[in-house]
């Protein structure tokens, strides 16, 4: 039986930190890494790492960088360009960044450009229309694409396989939305099925809350290897963006909330965010998660009955909010999930510790 091939390892470029280069650079560079950071920000990487301190700074190993452009997208009601990175060697209309891994075959990618979009846009309708049972409007039906208004607002996040055909290549994508240009564009997605207004008044002063949203992979490609590799992106957009706080909306399938109580009980009994930060479903589409009494729940078995994104944001920590509500579009029962990276920092980059170690072992 042939060894386990090692998984790739993400080297971040931070700026042009030399002093921190030195035996991290070669070792980054050395037959051991297999995922290459080509463009990323800065000066926004060093104000996280100063909140989040030294723990981070060490994952974030700084070393030369390369800049990729990539056409900015003009179009109507897009947003301004990303915040440009004052460094050497960086244009300074940028309109994303990439990271490849396995001798180039996997790629994530920063984008707003709209042939990118396009693709994610064609991805989600393949999973949420075709192989799952959301309900397209006559236009998506028409172009065979899911979208909205949401989508000239927000970055996009893709993993790409360019071992696939041309025009197939996206196979993974989240789309994300930052707290600054929500606030000037009417508010987030989730607003439409619930009150933020304690998750503002706690954690919206300073500027750090991201939406996630839009999630899917395609069916052949559902892997851990694949979500780690949209996480890793979503890791890199995190501290660019000195986020503190990431939540969104995530599904289980099926309208009726009441085949999934074990589940909804599960989350509501033990992971309900505190009190002051407890995000609760509009009183109109309000659904109740507290089905099943405590001590009827089995944590085990109500693990099992959630959906593998749901239980990945609770390894992270993720707290829950108070009340389910129905999505008759994409014929779901949606949860909200809200993410504190105070919470997520330990476990998520002791996690790759563990897998740097094993990759280093291999």
């Amino acid at each position: 039986m042939p060894a386990p091939k090692p998984r790739p390892r993400l080297r971040v470029i931070a700026g042009s930190a030399k002093a921190l280069a030195g035996k991290r650079y070669a070792k980054a560079n050395g037959a051991g890494s297999r995922l290459r950071l080509v463009a990323v920000g800065g000066n926004a990487i060093k104000d996280f790492t100063l909140r989040w301190g030294s723990r981070l700074l060490a994952r974030l190993t700084p070393y030369r960088r390369k800049s990729v452009m990539i056409a900015t997208n003009t179009n109507p009601g897009m947003h301004e360009p990303l915040p440009h990175r004052s460094e050497p060697n960086v244009s300074s209309i940028r309109d994303g960044w990439r990271l490849t891994a396995s001798a180039g075959r996997y790629e994530i990618r920063l984008t707003r450009n709209p042939a990118d979009i396009a693709a994610a846009q064609a991805l989600r309708y393949q999973v949420f229309y075709e192989e799952m049972s959301a309900k397209p409007t006559p236009a998506m039906a028409r172009v065979r694409r899911d979208f909205d208004d949401f989508d000239a607002l927000c970055d996009h996040l893709l993993v790409l396989d360019h071992a696939r055909p041309v025009g197939e290549t996206v196979i993974g994508t989240y789309r994300l939305l930052r707290q600054a240009i929500a606030e000037r564009h009417g508010g987030f997605y989730s607003r439409a099925e619930y009150d933020l207004g304690k998750l503002f008044a706690t954690a919206g002063m300073g500027g750090g809350l991201l939406e996630l949203g839009r999630s899917c992979v395609h069916a052949n490609y559902r892997t851990n290897a694949t979500i780690q590799l949209l996480w890793r992106g979503i890791a890199t957009y995190m501290a660019d963006h000195a986020i503190t706080h990431m939540f969104g909306c995530a599904s289980l399938p099926g309208t009726d909330p009441a085949k999934h109580a074990l589940a909804l009980s599960y989350l509501h009994h033990h992971h309900l965010a505190p009190e002051p930060m407890r995000v609760r479903a509009l009183p109109e589409r309000y659904e109740a998660m507290n089905l099943l009494p405590p001590e009827q729940i089995n944590p085990r078995r109500a693990l099992q009955a959630l959906p593998p994104l749901i239980k990945g944001y609770l390894r992270l920590g993720a707290y829950i909010g108070d009340g389910a509500v129905i999505d008759q579009q994409f014929g779901t029962t949606d949860v909200f999930i809200l993410l504190p990276m105070e919470r997520v920092g330990e476990k998520y980059f002791a996690h790759f510790e563990r897998e740097d170690a094993a990759s280093a072992n291999a």
